[in-house]
This record gives structure tokens, sequence and C-alpha cells, in this order.
């Protein structure tokens, strides 16, 4: 497929994003459906003629300029489970350790820590011991190294994935429909700087991993790499913040679209793919590989370099939502066309800027570059501006790091209803938006707007969750907690 996975994400756009920034609220520029052209009227004896692999109402199917892809051949409503599919392999990101179990990443309080390492924590001694087979790749390194043992993400993913692939050379539950070593690599297309990056993350496999690794060369490892990089994907909780990375084989099938009609969320380890949009049987199954708030050349900018496709959608050869997402200030004069294009060239630098300053630059540095670039780029843009809530939201996300409450919650009730506008109806944006809102009321005793936002976030989450996830019940103890 033209990309087999989720953000998540992040390689450095797939599978390590957020790691490194001070504040786990900062992603907003990077954490309706397209009919295929195969339609259900054809008759679903000619889906079983093809001899696809299939789920529970899904099969496998070439589609029609997309290579491999997923499609259903009976109907899902909204907020209906299509499928799940258990980890292959995980990592908890380390600034989570301690917060999370190492094996099945649930939140808790008192987790027991690792005898030898003391670094890696888990719910029980059944935890510990599951997690052992990939725990021992680095628990001796990192008491080897102490400080200095620091591999990225992508890295500690990959040792995993080569050490189930030792294993378990057998399918797994994770493949029904597709496994690991089909995944597509996009090598050939692959510039010298990715393949820089490459050589990078194998040097660093082959410095911190050694004692229970066997390599395989280093032409295989390069493909491995510009898998992984192609299909990780990042877990994250109910308000967005990244707790690790994943790989994820059958979710990995299914293709991108900007009108998704489905979503992934995550239940532990657990990847689970609903409906957020009626599927009617023979519809391709569509899910968005990016964030969704920009318009329609910053989304595509965005596809080519990370997943070497462009997007065909119907919102990106309409461009209906990019006039509302670019949408300038009402002036006496309106501002030339010039003007325009420059202020746009100006903000996508300015984030641009502003993601790597999050690695050297104070919080209290990091907000003026905020409230700097919000009064230049608001010359010009309305607050409604995409541009302008990328901006507001990496404020929040600062302000909420120096547990200034009052602004983060100022900034938050700026970027909510248009929000709500630009994202589709079900989003997990909007969803942890809501969410941040309720419990910095909650926080400030301010129980009713609280309770509203909560509900306005449960609404969402329902759908895009289930009913019965966790994180929905934890949500609603919040109301009986105040």
């Amino acid at each position: 497929s033209s990309r087999a996975g989720s953000r998540t994400r992040r390689a450095p756009a797939a599978v390590s994003r957020g790691v490194g920034c001070p504040c786990t609220w900062c992603r907003a520029g990077d954490s309706a459906p397209l009919a295929a052209a195969w339609r259900g009227a054809r008759g679903r004896s000619r889906m079983r003629a093809e001899g696809a692999a299939r789920g529970e109402g899904l099969e496998r199917f070439t589609s029609p300029g997309k290579g491999r892809g997923l499609r259903a051949w009976q109907r899902f409503a909204p907020g209906e489970l299509l499928f799940s599919c258990p980890a292959y392999t995980c990592v908890l990101t380390v600034s989570e350790r301690g917060n999370h179990c190492e094996c099945c990443f649930a939140r808790k309080e008192g987790l027991s820590k690792c005898g030898r390492c003391k670094q890696a924590f888990y719910c029980n001694v059944e935890c510990q011991k599951a997690d052992w087979p990939m725990h021992k790749l680095e628990c001796s390194a990192m008491c080897v190294f102490g400080q200095n043992w620091n591999p990225s993400e992508t890295v500690r993913l990959t040792a995993r994935i080569l050490a189930k692939q030792k294993t378990h050379p057998e399918r797994t539950q994770s493949e029904k429909l597709l496994a690991v070593k089909e995944f597509e690599s996009h090598l050939d297309k692959l510039d010298n700087e990715k393949r820089e990056l490459i050589q990078n993350d194998i040097a660093a496999l082959h410095h911190f991993y050694s004692k229970h690794m066997e390599y395989p060369d280093n032409a295989v490892l390069v493909v491995l790499f510009a898998q992984v990089n192609c299909n990780g994907f990042t877990i994250e909780d109910e308000e967005l913040s990244h707790l690790g990375s994943a790989v994820f084989p059958d979710v990995a099938l299914m293709n991108h679209s900007c009108c998704p009609n489905v979503i992934v969320t995550y239940k532990g380890t657990l990847a689970e793919v609903r409906a957020v949009q009626e599927i009617e049987p023979g519809d391709e199954i569509f899910t968005s590989y990016i964030d969704l708030l920009y318009p329609t050349e910053d989304r595509n900018d965005r596809l080519r370099d990370s997943y070497f496709f462009t997007c065909d959608c119907k919102e990106c050869i309409t461009k209906e939502k990019d006039k509302d997402k670019l949408e300038i200030r009402k002036l006496n004069e309106p501002p030339s066309a010039e003007t325009v294009r420059d202020m746009i060239k100006y903000a996508r630098n300015v984030i641009e800027e502003f993601r790597r300053a999050k690695h050297y630059k104070s919080p209290s540095e990091l907000l003026e570059v905020c409230e700097l670039s919000l009064d230049k780029m608001g010359s010009v843009f309305e607050d409604s501006n995409v541009y302008m809530l990328h901006m507001m939201y990496q404020a929040m996300g600062v302000c909420l790091y120096m547990q200034d409450w009052d602004a983060a919650l100022r900034y938050g009730e700026k970027i909510i209803k248009p929000y709500s506008k630009h994202y589709p109806l079900y989003s997990l944006n909007v969803a942890s938006m809501w969410l941040k809102l309720g419990r910095l009321y909650m926080g400030l005793e301010n129980r009713t707007a609280g309770v509203k936002a909560l509900k306005k976030a449960i609404a969402i989450m329902e759908v895009a969750h289930g009913k019965d996830h966790p994180y929905i019940s934890e949500i609603k103890n919040e109301f009986k907690d105040h």
C-alpha cells in the first residue's frame, strides 16, 4: 500500500513525533468516506472470487491506484468496531517510565520496577515475565551505559522487531491480513538525507544492542528501518500525549484519505479501528496518516515527505475547506495576494523554527516565540486561521508546562471553536481539546463549564474509542470527584 500505517508518528516523522519536547501537549502540527472505485453493486460473490485474505466483514484487496488496501463487505455504522489488532511489538517512551506498565501500557500508581536496571516498571510479575523477551534486549545495556543509554524510539522498536522475527517466525495474531515482511519500504524513493538517517540508526542499533541480538546484514537493516519509518504507529493517550511506538500490521493495511471513514484508537497496546462514517459493503476503509487541521498543500507536502504519495481524496481535489482554514483578517484595505503568500511562508517557517527550538529553548523563551509570531501573523490572519491555531496550541502547551492554568485556558478557549469547524465530526484532536478544557475548568473550580466540556469530549470519544473504553470511565469519575 502507499503507506501502511498512523501519526503517529513518527522514523522521525512517524515514530518519534513528540519525543524530546518539554511538553506533551504541543503536537498540533504533527500527533467522510471516499468510496472505492469498486462498489458493492458488483456483488459479494466477486469479492469472494478474488480469494483475498479476510477479517470479519473485511477483506484485503487491490485498491485502484493505491496498491494494497482494506475494504468492507458488510455495513458498519459510526462507532462500530471494525477490528482490533494487538501490537506485533511495542516500546514505551522513556519519559513515561514509572507512569505506565512497560508491557501492557496500563496507567497506574504503585508499579513495580525491574530489580536489575530499575528503569522498567510493571503492573505485576505476569507483565514482567511477559515483557522479559523484549526487555532483556535493553536491561543489561541500560546498566552498562547508564545515563548514556539513549537509542531513539525508532531504534528500540526496530530491535524488538528483529527479536520477534527470530523467536516467532510464524505469522502472529497481528498479521491476519498483512505480514510485517510485506511492509512497503519505499527504498527507491529515499533521498540521501533519509538514507543517512537510516545509517545513523543502524550504527545506534549496533552500539546499544549486542548481547541478545543477531544482526542481519546492512542491506536488510536498511530495508527494515525504511519499513518501520513508513509503517510505525505512535500510541497516544486520551489527551494525545505520546506513550510509545508500535507496529500493528493489519492496521497498516489501510490506505490514507483526508476524509477518513475510520479512526484508530488504543486500549493499552491493542489498536482498535472504529467507523466514524457510514460504511457500505464494497467501500474501501480509509484512515488518516496525518493531522487534518492544515490546508491541502501542507497536508500533501507532509504525505509526500513521509509516505511518498499525493492524496487524491475529495477534500484534496475540491479544496473546499482551504478558504476557511486560511481565513484572512477583515480590514479596510484587504492585504494583497503577495502579502498573504509572504505571511503563509513566514508561518510555515516559524512552525519549523519552533519545532527545533523546543529542544534547546526555555519555556519562557518558547512562549515569547509563540506570542511574537501570533502578533505578526495576526496582522493578516484571523484567529481561526490554522497557522494562528497552531501557535496558540504551542503556547497553550508551554503554559500548561509552566502551570499557568489561566493562560492555558485562555488559549484553549480561542482554539476549540475553529478546531470543531476545521476537523472532521469525530476528531481525536477536538475531543482532546474539550478534555483539556474540561480539566482546566475543573481545576479552576468552574464545575459547570468543566462538566459541559468533559461531556463534549465523551460524546466524541464514545464513537472513536467505544463506550466501554477505560478512558471514558475515568473521565466520568472526574465528575464525581468534583
